[in-house]
């Protein structure tokens, strides 16, 4: 697994790396880009369409208020008809209300809409990730899964409202508003507008400069959730007590932590001057009116309601012309955090199913290796020209140094990898001609490591069948030794067991995961290391429970036990990737190759249950 990551894993290293680089490049919104955002909007067409119908009626309600304000000063207070002021009065106060009243309706269509996008992104994430291969998680920075999964897609939710409806609402709002004032005076109208295009000059800056902080500080956010993730948990956290890191991982995660603030605050900052230019631009407009518009009601051409109104309007068409451009700011900034999910979303799964794969029913269990070659980088070989037969029903056990390959062996049978040459076949099927889930759901993997989740015994049991009754649980568990312990526990098989299962012991655990494979009842069994770690009492236990398991499957046993060498029906001795011994112990101790050296090295050494490397 090391050297797969020290190679880089072909495109994950690139993609990985992408955003933690300073000299970034330059945004760019392309159609395809676009397009592909976009259709994470297509089944919400409909709400769209709604929420488009809501932003036309609110921007011409928009224009009510200041329109009768225009009748108020120039009818009603002149003619001091209190009846006609009371019921312009009336109908400001109704269209403002109901104009509250739609937008009220429309932010909620819109939170709802833009949730649901959300949701769909992430469950797409969730979705490709968990069938990514071990390739994937072998090198990839938990934290980096954590920032994509949670704050960089959480990032894009403001982009539905930012941009789209944002963009909608505003040019609505732009249109009518500049229909209204050439209607009104297109004299003015032209002395108000020249200025817009003036808004657009400092924006193609100001949008690259956010994009890029931006893109830093979700680099920054994501060293922080990856020291979290490896300092805070169980494991982590009890390493760093022990050696006594505690100061030095706080400096790391202040390091990490400060950086994000500096780049968090640069990118608040970043345009405010932007924003005095605008300042001014919007001042101008308003301050012509008033001159230009004066000199017109001097003349006589143009009535002190109309100049009022023409204001209001204006700012009703300023605010727009502002928001449009801040559109594209936060445009280019959620590419930024865009990019970053499709980079994941685009990540090649290595291990899927082919076009014109079938389902396996239930296996008899002849596993063979067919000249197998296998390599995590696509350059030194793990395993070189491995062939065997494992017979239905029989176990066969793989020794060896360390790392001569015997755990990446076993991936292979269940595709956790695939190979680089040669083939896999069970009861004469070439694994890849298989679906992965029939394949799989005939497998039972022990690890040396078991791995509980942080929910009660009854739960990580059912994880191998969400159907199980009671009486089976309790069956499988009676099997794997494990039962009168969990009955003692104070909740009994309801007792939660901790993050990685932290309140048993390693023995505990690992009965508890034989348990959960006797629960599936599968035909394959995988044991990796089961015992290795243990204590003699432990182990004992775990023999035990392990005989109902093997029994009658076929299986394959990483050996380090004498007891598990023993009793297997052929042992395979690998090295440097190449199985260069097969036979029974009795067979291998008479041929004096590698496993006689490592038998008289390792066994003989010791009086008790020994490790075979």
């Amino acid at each position: 697994m090391a050297e797969f990551g020290g190679g880089g894993g072909g495109g994950y290293g690139r993609a990985f790396g992408r955003y933690a680089q300073e000299d970034l490049p330059k945004p760019r919104i392309t159609k395809s880009l676009l397009k592909r955002i976009l259709s994470y909007f297509r089944p919400y067409w409909k709400y769209l369409a709604l929420s488009l119908f809501a932003i036309s009626v609110s921007s011409l309600l928009g224009l009510v208020p200041p329109l009768l304000t225009r009748s108020m000063i120039d009818t009603a207070l002149p003619g001091r008809d209190l009846g006609l002021l009371a019921m312009l009065t009336g109908a400001s106060l109704a269209a403002t209300v109901a104009l509250g009243l739609i937008d009220v309706g429309s932010n909620y269509l819109d939170s709802w809409t833009s949730s649901h996008i959300i949701f769909d992104i992430r469950n797409a994430m969730y979705r490709h990730l968990e069938h990514m291969s071990l390739a994937f998680f072998s090198i990839v920075k938990p934290g980096d899964i954590i920032t994509r999964m949670t704050s960089d897609i959480s990032g894009i939710q403001d982009v539905y409202r930012t941009t789209i409806v944002s963009l909608a609402r505003n040019v609505a709002m732009l249109l009518f508003t500049a229909v209204a004032l050439f209607a009104m005076d297109w004299r003015l109208a032209i002395i108000g507008l020249v200025i817009v295009p003036l808004f657009a000059i400092p924006t193609k800056k100001v949008g690259r400069v956010r994009w890029k902080i931006a893109s830093q500080t979700q680099a920054k956010v994501q060293d922080m959730n990856q020291v979290v993730q490896e300092t805070l948990s169980v494991s982590g956290s009890t390493l760093m007590k022990i050696f006594g890191r505690e100061k030095d991982e706080f400096g790391k995660f202040e390091g990490f932590n400060q950086e994000a603030t500096k780049l968090q605050i640069k990118e608040s900052v970043a345009g405010r001057w932007f924003g005095l230019v605008l300042g001014v631009f919007t001042t101008i407009g308003p301050l012509s009116i008033y001159f230009f518009g004066g000199m017109e009601y001097i003349r006589g051409t143009i009535t002190i309601g109309e100049i009022v109104a023409f204001v209001a309007l204006l700012a009703r068409l300023y605010g727009p012309v502002v928001s449009i451009s801040n559109v594209h700011i936060d445009l280019t900034r959620s590419l930024a955090l865009f990019e970053r999910i499709f980079d994941y979303l685009d990540l090649k799964q290595d291990i899927a199913d082919r076009p014109d794969a079938r389902a396996a029913g239930a296996f008899d269990g002849r596993v063979e290796f067919d000249d197998v070659t296998f390599s995590y980088t696509g350059k030194a070989n793990v395993l070189e020209g491995v062939s065997f037969v494992a017979e239905p029903g029989t176990m066969t056990a793989l020794v060896g140094p360390s790392g001569a390959g015997k755990t990446t062996l076993t991936h292979l049978i269940p595709r956790l990898y695939d190979t680089t040459g040669g083939a896999v076949r069970i009861d004469g099927s070439d694994v890849r001609d298989l679906t992965i889930a029939s394949l799989r759901s005939n497998f039972g993997i022990v690890m040396q490591e078991p791995y509980l989740f942080n929910a009660s015994v009854r739960e990580n049991l059912l994880y191998a069948k969400a159907d199980a009754t009671d009486e089976e649980i309790v069956a499988a568990c009676r099997a794997a030794n494990i039962h009168d312990y969990i009955q003692s526990l104070p909740d009994g098989y309801g007792t939660i067991v901790g993050n990685r299962g932290i309140k048993l012991s390693g023995g505990e655990k690992q009965r508890v995961s034989i348990a959960r494979v006797i629960l599936k009842d599968p035909r394959i069994i995988i044991m990796d290391e089961a015992t290795s770690s243990l204590d003699s009492l432990s182990e004992q236990l775990i023999q035990q429970a392990m005989e109902p398991l093997l029994r009658g499957r076929t299986s394959f046993v990483i050996a380090h036990r004498l007891s598990t060498v023993l009793s297997a029906d052929r042992i395979l001795v690998l090295d440097h990737g190449r199985v260069v011994e097969s036979g029974t112990h009795a067979e291998l101790l008479e041929r004096c190759g590698l496993y006689k050296v490592l038998y008289d090295t390792q066994f003989r050494a010791y009086a008790g249950p020994l490790e075979l490397a």
